[in-house]
C-alpha cells in the first residue's frame, strides 16, 4: 500500500451534483463498435465512454441526486469536505496533490507555469463542462473546463476487473491528469485536427497514441513519487493497465479482438508505456507519436 496519509491534499477539488444529459466530448470517447447493452456498460466503466453513445442514442433527462453531506449533516461545499467524504476521496485528493507537485516541477524546467486542473467527485450523476457525468461513464477528463470527474465507485469496479489496490487508483488519477497535460500543451488540439482529416481507423490509431502517452505520463508521476511506494505498488498499476487494454476488454466482452477499433491500446502497450515513464521519469520519453 502506497504511503499517503498525512501528506498534502490538493485544494483543487469539489463536488458536482447532477443535471440533464447534454452532448459532451470527454477525452476517452472512442468508437469501440462493441454493440449490446452489457458490452457497452463494460466499456463505459473502464474507458470513460457514455454508454448511450455506444448504443447510438442521445439519452433522456437524468435527475439530479441529493448532494452528499458530511457526518455532521452539513452540505459538502469545500475541498476539505469533498476530500473528507471517504478514505477513497482522501486518497484521491492526496494523489492529485502529488501530480500537482510533479507537473509544476516539469513545467518549471521549461520556464512555464503549470495550470492545475480541478477534480470533481460526484455521486452517481453529476454535471461537467462536457455534459452529464454518470457512474457508468467512469473517470474522465473534460477539456472544456479542464477538469477531472470521478465517481469513486469506479475503483470497486476496477478491482473486480483485475486492477485492485490503492496504487491502481493512483494510476487512474495520474492518467487523467496526463490528459490535462496534453490539453494545456496543445497536444490534444493537434491530435483532434489530425483526426478530423482522416478516416476512422486512422483516427482510432491517433487516439491510441494519446492514451498511451497519458499512461506514460502516469509512469513519470510514479517515478517522481517512488519514495512513497511500497512493495507491490507498481505491480498494482501494471495490473490495472493490463485489465483495461482494448484487446483484453474486447476478448472478454465479445470473444474476439478488432484492432482497428482500438482507442486505448493493448494491455501490453499500456503496461509498456507506463513502465517506460516510470523507469525514465522523463516526460520527453513519452512521445508516443514519434514511434
Amino acid at each position: 500500500m502506497v504511503e499517503w496519509r498525512g501528506r498534502r491534499q490538493s485544494r483543487n477539488v469539489g463536488f458536482r451534483s447532477g443535471g440533464r444529459r447534454t452532448a459532451g466530448l470527454p477525452i476517452g470517447k472512442g468508437g469501440l463498435s462493441l454493440g449490446g447493452l452489457a458490452i457497452a456498460l463494460v466499456a463505459a466503466l473502464v474507458f470513460g465512454i457514455d454508454p448511450m453513445t455506444l448504443l447510438g442514442g442521445a439519452g433522456g433527462p437524468v435527475s439530479a441526486p441529493t448532494p452528499p453531506r458530511a457526518a455532521d449533516g452539513t452540505a459538502v461545499d469545500s475541498a476539505a469536505d469533498a476530500c473528507g467524504l471517504s478514505e477513497t476521496n482522501a486518497f484521491v485528493c492526496t494523489m492529485l496533490g502529488d501530480t500537482e507537485a510533479v507537473w509544476t516541477a516539469e513545467f518549471a524546467e521549461a520556464g512555464q507555469d503549470y495550470p492545475e486542473p480541478m477534480l470533481y467527485f460526484y455521486d452517481r450523476v453529476g454535471q461537467s463542462g462536457c455534459g452529464v457525468a454518470e457512474a457508468a461513464v467512469g473517470p474522465f477528463y473534460c477539456p472544456a473546463d479542464q477538469s477531472i470527474y470521478i465517481d469513486t465507485s469506479f475503483f470497486d469496479q476496477l478491482a473486480q476487473m483485475g486492477g485492485p489496490g490503492d496504487f491502481a487508483a493512483a494510476y487512474v488519477v495520474a492518467h487523467e491528469v496526463g490528459h490535462h497535460v496534453q490539453t494545456v500543451t496543445g497536444i490534444s488540439d493537434q491530435v483532434r485536427r489530425a483526426q478530423s482529416a482522416t478516416g476512422q481507423a486512422q483516427s482510432n490509431a491517433l487516439q491510441v497514441r494519446m492514451e498511451l502517452q497519458a499512461d506514460c505520463y502516469a509512469g513519470v508521476f510514479a517515478h517522481d513519487n517512488s519514495q512513497y511506494l511500497e512493495a507491490g505498488d507498481i505491480e498494482e498499476a501494471v495490473a490495472a493497465a493490463n485489465a483495461i487494454g482494448d484487446d483484453t476488454l474486447q476478448r472478454k466482452a465479445q470473444g474476439r479482438v478488432v484492432p482497428d477499433s482500438f482507442t486505448h491500446g493493448t494491455s501490453q502497450q499500456r503496461q509498456s508505456w507506463f513502465l517506460r515513464g516510470y523507469r525514465s521519469g522523463q516526460a520527453a520519453d513519452c512521445d508516443t507519436f514519434a514511434e
